[in-house]
């Protein structure tokens, strides 16, 4: 009974020893492959880091890209230690392939916002400050992130809009020019002096500091409404200035107009009442 025992003891010693002898250096070169390639890997991620700091990429598109070379450098590595090994890694790649497309379908309006966000970040049709008109939204850029824009309206509100949207839709970018005018209307009555009015008006126009004098502001007729005659002041800004030039000339203007007892009407209606005799 002992001298089987022991006869079982020495198979299973020689079973360790083969099994050390063939996979051994296969798992000690796996082991070594590991870390040189993790050592190689955060050396690849640093030069890339470098490589778009100086292509003056976004900060949030550097960092996403970063993240996904990494997830991709590693995932490769991975799968090339267990091959080393002996582990089969056809079926698991064929799995992960599967999974990958499954996932893709069922993201794919979310891919589609990250595809428009690596246009938006990499070509630059606009940039955070700047002020844009897009899907019916017009305000400042308040952040540009991989799925979604986030731009401030006049009234302070924040606007979410799907990068997918901004890309595959029109969109005014009022900044780009360095320029913009701003149009604010001011109605007069009909017997007040159009001339005295238009110039009163431009005078105004000259001594505010934040319109520029180039292009030169304009005064002219911009319609004959119902009650009055509709005047469009037309001063060109910086961007950055489109609200405060917006708000003082529309308030400069009524003052301007009380100041050189220029009516500002407001809408009429006549009543005429027939009266009938009885006979």
């Amino acid at each position: 009974m002992l001298f089987a025992q022991i006869i079982n003891i020495d198979k299973i010693v020689d079973v360790i020893a083969t099994q050390v002898v063939t996979y051994g250096p296969k798992v000690l070169l796996a082991i070594i492959t590991f870390f040189v390639g993790r050592w190689i890997i955060k050396k690849l991620i640093k030069l890339a880091a470098n490589a778009m700091a100086q292509s003056s990429l976004e900060e949030s598109l550097r960092s996403f890209l970063k993240s996904l070379i990494n997830v991709g450098l590693n995932a490769l590595l991975i799968v090339s230690v267990a091959s080393m090994v002996g582990i089969e890694t056809t079926s698991f790649v064929a799995i992960l392939g599967a999974a990958g497309l499954a996932v893709g379908l069922a993201l794919q309006g979310s891919l589609s916002n990250f595809a428009g966000g690596v246009l938006i970040l990499v070509f630059k049709p606009f940039k955070v400050g700047d002020l844009i008109e897009t899907q019916g939204h017009f305000g400042e850029v308040h952040k540009i992130l991989i799925f979604y824009t986030v731009i401030t309206t006049l009234d302070g509100k924040s606007v979410i809009l799907p990068n997918s949207n901004v890309t595959n839709g029109a969109m005014i970018n009022h900044s780009d020019n360095g320029k913009i005018r701003v149009e604010v209307v001011a109605g007069v009555a009909y017997d007040a002096d159009l001339k005295k009015a238009k110039q009163v008006l431009e005078e105004m126009l000259g001594k505010e500091e934040l319109v520029m004098k180039d292009p030169v502001p304009s005064v002219s007729v911009l319609a004959l409404a119902d009650s009055s005659v509709n005047l469009t002041i037309r001063p060109w800004c910086k961007p950055e200035d489109y609200w405060t030039v917006f708000f003082n000339v529309t308030e400069n203007a009524k003052l301007t107009l009380d100041q050189h007892d220029i009516e500002i009407p407001f809408p009429q209606q006549d009543v005429y009442i027939k009266q009938h005799t009885q006979e």
